[in-house]
């Protein structure tokens, strides 16, 4: 029996035939450790597998047709399989069947051991990519089109709150600053169309020049196409007709001050009225010299330390005794002056709402302020039509023709267009600052006197 094997064992083909096949060697046999232990199983790697299948195929020694650049199939990424949990782990009823990792596109064989199925989780955790998560893209609102489910009546809060104003009416402050003579009186009654402001016809020779600045509030109602407004304008004689003007601006904020620590205290009683009474300065006229050269120091001053407080909106006075070109170069040089020491006049840049608003406003910051302007309440007859202007030697100087000033300019954005969003501001900038600073620095406000709640009756 010996002889017939050994000639059959003689006839297998060396490791270098012809026929290039060869013996991958097993894994060597089990060795016990030197206590007599029984070793560990040792695994085969995904790699002799590998090339025990492709020793099966002819073509020569694997190690050889292995050597050259195989070409790479890329392998699509397997989804996340969802593992039940107990016996119905790798197949049944209510569970899914997991696929094996693979490396190298051979599929390797993991251990199913019960007691390290966590440890298994882990590893198909880390082989198996995770699918990323489409970002979340909220729902567009449906809108819903109020014809298919009749009238409602949303847009009569318009006519509602049109006739509740006309009700009952608003406020309307504006100031003027400025120095004698620049026609203030005089632009405010052409702005009004009415005699809203004082008018002096000169200087008389025994009235004296004011030694400090004034005061004086005029208060009239006015009514246009059922609207009624309470139109106070404040006038400020004796501003800048000294020798020495030093701090000649305190009694104007001073008074500016007043007025919110008046509404103040209405606003903190615990019994207040239902109507608070609005005597806070919306707007304030600053009326400049038209030199033609640049802002006096004064100027600067004043607007420096009350633009903080009100709404100034600078004015050029006169502007008929400059011509076109010298208007042109002196409004540039006051907008300059302005920019380089720090005055932000109405409107401010960091209160615009949106866009739209933005693009308006900086239209009027760059092209229009400050206005230069010429006032007159007198009507002559030009061209068949009665118009408001100034009669000089040469002509007739129209005042709401734009040819002529910018008053129409000014007057349809002070009273047309920026009205509403002037007693906004003073309200919601103004005198929020001016309450926070003042609840802040006192703590609570003391309780308001008879004396004051009198003064307040009268004024109603």
């Amino acid at each position: 029996m010996e002889e017939d094997v050994a000639p059959h064992r003689s006839r297998l083909p060396a490791p270098g035939g012809p026929s290039g096949l060869s013996r991958i060697p097993g894994p060597p046999p089990r060795r016990d450790g030197p206590l007599g232990t029984p070793a560990a199983p040792t695994k085969r790697s995904c790699l002799s597998v590998t090339l025990r299948r492709a020793g099966g195929v002819g073509g020569g020694p694997p190690w050889e047709r292995l050597r050259g650049p195989a070409p790479v199939t890329p392998v699509p990424p397997r989804p996340r399989l969802t593992v039940a949990e107990g016996p119905q782990r790798h197949g049944g009823a209510g569970g899914a069947e997991v696929s094996p990792p693979t490396k190298m596109g051979v599929p390797c064989t993991l251990p199913r051991s019960g007691p390290v199925d966590s440890k298994n989780e882990a590893a198909m955790s880390e082989l198996v990519p995770e699918p990323r998560q489409k970002p979340v893209v909220p729902m567009k609102p449906m809108g819903i089109n109020a014809n298919l489910l009749g009238y409602i009546g949303i847009d009569t809060i318009i006519e509602q709150m049109r006739k509740k104003t006309m009700k009952t009416g608003f406020d309307f402050n504006i100031m003027v600053v400025g120095q004698s003579g620049l026609g203030k009186s005089t632009l405010v009654n052409t702005l009004f169309k009415s005699q809203v402001s004082r008018k002096s016809s000169g200087w008389n020779r025994e009235e004296k020049i004011p030694k400090t600045v004034e005061i004086k509030a005029i208060g009239h109602v006015i009514e246009e196409g059922g609207v009624k407004m309470k139109l106070t304008v404040i006038d400020t004689p004796g501003f800048g007709d000294q020798i020495n003007n030093e701090n000649c601006w305190e009694p104007i904020e001073k008074y500016i001050n007043e007025q919110y620590e008046k509404f103040l205290k209405e606003e903190v009683n615990i019994a207040r009225k239902k109507r608070i009474p609005d005597t806070r300065v919306h707007c304030c006229l600053y009326f400049i010299s038209p030199t033609g050269h640049s802002l006096r120091p004064l100027d600067l001053e004043f607007m420096k330390h009350l633009s903080k407080v009100v709404n100034i909106i600078p004015v050029i006075a006169k502007a008929d005794t400059m011509t076109l070109e010298e208007k042109t170069e002196f409004k540039q040089r006051v907008r300059k002056e302005l920019e380089v020491n720090g005055i932000e006049f109405y409107p401010q840049k960091e209160f615009d709402e949106d866009l739209e608003d933005k693009t308006e406003n900086d239209k009027i910051r760059q092209e229009s302020m400050p206005f230069a302007v010429v006032g007159s309440d007198k009507e002559y007859q030009v061209n068949g039509k009665r118009v408001l202007g100034r009669k000089t030697p040469w002509g007739i100087i129209e005042v709401e023709n734009l040819t002529h000033c910018e008053f129409a300019l000014l007057r349809d954005f002070v009273i047309r267009t920026h009205l509403q969003d002037l007693k906004e501001v003073t309200h919601n900038i103004h005198y929020e600052t001016y309450r926070a600073k003042r609840l802040n620095d006192n703590g609570g406000l003391p309780p308001m006197t008879v004396e004051t709640e009198e003064n307040h009756e009268s004024n109603l």
